[in-house]
This record gives C-alpha cells, sequence and structure tokens, in this order.
C-alpha cells in the first residue's frame, strides 16, 4: 500500500473510536481487517499500531486543538473533521518523518473525500494555527 492508502485505512479505522469506547480499537481493528480490507503483515502491522498510538495521544492532541480551535472545541466538531485533524496533528507532533506540509495536505485531501463541502477548509485552518 502507498502511504496514502494506509493513512486513509487508519483515517477509517479511528473514525470509529467517537462510536465505540477505546479500549475496543483492537477488536475493532480485528473485525474491519476480517470483513473489509485485507492487508499484508507489513501494513497491517503499521497500521494497527498507528492506531494505537494516536488512541494513546488522542487527550493531548484534543488539548492543543482546543487551544487553537475559537469556538470549534473538538466536543464540537464533525466527527469526520475530527478524526481527520487529530490524524494529522498525530503525525506532525509525533511522526518526525512525516513533513508537516504534508501531514495538513493528506489531511486536506481526506476531508474533500469523506467530509462535508465545508470540511477541507475548516480542517486546513484548524491545522494551519497548530503549525
Amino acid at each position: 500500500m502507498t502511504r496514502r492508502e494506509l493513512r486513509e485505512q487508519v483515517f477509517k479505522l479511528l473514525f470509529g473510536i467517537e462510536f465505540h469506547d477505546a479500549s475496543d480499537l483492537p477488536e475493532q481493528i480485528a473485525a474491519y481487517e476480517e470483513t473489509e480490507q485485507v492487508w499484508d503483515a507489513e501494513d497491517g502491522a503499521y497500521i494497527k499500531q498507528k492506531c494505537m498510538d494516536i488512541a494513546e495521544h488522542i487527550t493531548e492532541i484534543d488539548a492543543a486543538v482546543n487551544e487553537v480551535a475559537e469556538g470549534w472545541k473538538t466536543s464540537r466538531m464533525g466527527k469526520v473533521d475530527l478524526t481527520l485533524i487529530r490524524l494529522a496533528v498525530y503525525e506532525m507532533r509525533y511522526e518526525e518523518e512525516i513533513p508537516v506540509r504534508v501531514a495538513i495536505n493528506e489531511a486536506v485531501e481526506l476531508a474533500k473525500q469523506y467530509g462535508t463541502e465545508d470540511s477541507p477548509s475548516f480542517v486546513n485552518g484548524i491545522l494551519g494555527k497548530l503549525v
């Protein structure tokens, strides 16, 4: 899989955190892998590890977002937008090999695909304030 495809898989799995307890993430990943997507061993390990790492940092990520999101705390954000912002913030802060501009661009591209008409500019605006 390409980095973009891997990122999209991580996004889809993280989106489920909004509807299930975060402690259920390993079971959600297993169920997704069985019913929706088959990964090779290397891709599967990357996706699983990245999902678990992001889930562990959600409190810190949300705190950083809430500091810059004027009038739009994470509790009020659309679930797609919030998930994309969390993914990008994680990449910006914890993955040194991913340039900040790439993390933002990829989040905006996924927002175009999965979000509303306003999602790309909203995601870009929030992430831009975190740089």
